[in-house]
């Protein structure tokens, strides 16, 4: 395994189940033995930690925001408290950790803030195997620079002409990012038996994810989507897609 860990971005259109893709990805890595696990939400609009089962009490927006309006404890400077604060910031389980990015709040520059968070981030991610990024289709994080550039991005469509056109959008953005083609991947999920005759000017996805009762069942329950049991199709499809993803992390340079 490469000392460097492998970062894995989810993107996506709102509703296409890129949390639910991301949840089993890292539930698979796991499972892989790959551990520890750094998750990554990234998408304010995302409950990653609902779908892996664990609580959230604080972001790293608002961590951002008392870090930098209110008065720092005596003898320790700012750069110091951000990084104390980071780490109190990071939820830890079994097998994986996580940290919410949340909503950037407030006004004003805050340049030197996330120079800090990347400093962070940076330092943080030299203890994991693998980091799973869920984030937003606009991956405005990325563009920052707060979580730097993933070694592979994961778009995900469902089957809808919809989600399909985002694909398009997405990869325009990556590509403006500095991502190299190879790197950015599609994922079909919640498949029946075919897609809308939407051009989505790619070859073929690197994984396709059956529509799984078991999902929807998580959901009606309000019950980790992660822990669906092992055999259900999607985790199936995801395990063989998290393989995959491991063998190209251990081809990389």
């Amino acid at each position: 395994m490469p000392k460097k860990p492998f970062t894995i971005a989810v993107s996506g259109k709102g509703g296409t189940g890129k949390t639910t893709v991301s949840s089993l990805l890292i539930r698979s890595f796991i499972t892989l033995g790959e551990t520890p696990v750094l998750a990554v939400d990234a998408d304010p609009n995302a409950n990653l930690h609902e779908a892996l089962g664990i609580t959230v009490r604080e972001t790293m927006g608002s961590m951002r925001e008392e870090a930098f309006t209110r008065t720092i404890p005596p003898g320790m400077n700012r750069h110091d408290y951000v990084r104390y604060r980071f780490r109190q910031a990071l939820v830890e389980s079994e097998g994986f950790d996580l940290i919410a990015m949340g909503r950037p709040e407030g006004s004003g520059c805050y340049c030197f803030a996330n120079d800090l968070l990347s400093e962070c981030m940076g330092e943080l991610e030299r203890d994991y195997h693998f980091i799973v990024i869920d984030t937003e289709a606009g991956m405005e994080h990325i563009a920052r620079g707060t979580i730097g550039r993933p070694d592979l991005l994961l778009i995900v469509s469902d089957p809808g002409a919809r989600g399909l056109r985002t694909i398009a959008r997405i990869r325009e953005i990556a590509t403006q990012l500095g991502l190299e083609n190879e790197k950015i991947q599609i994922v079909f999920n919640r498949f029946r038996s075919g897609t809308a005759p939407v051009d989505i000017g790619a070859g073929h996805p690197i994984a396709v994810i059956p529509e799984d009762p078991a999902i929807e069942q998580a959901d009606l329950s309000a019950t980790p989507v992660s822990l669906v049991p092992p055999e259900s199709p999607a985790w199936v499809a995801v395990r063989e897609l998290a393989e995959r993803i491991r063998e190209m992390a251990q081809e990389r340079v």
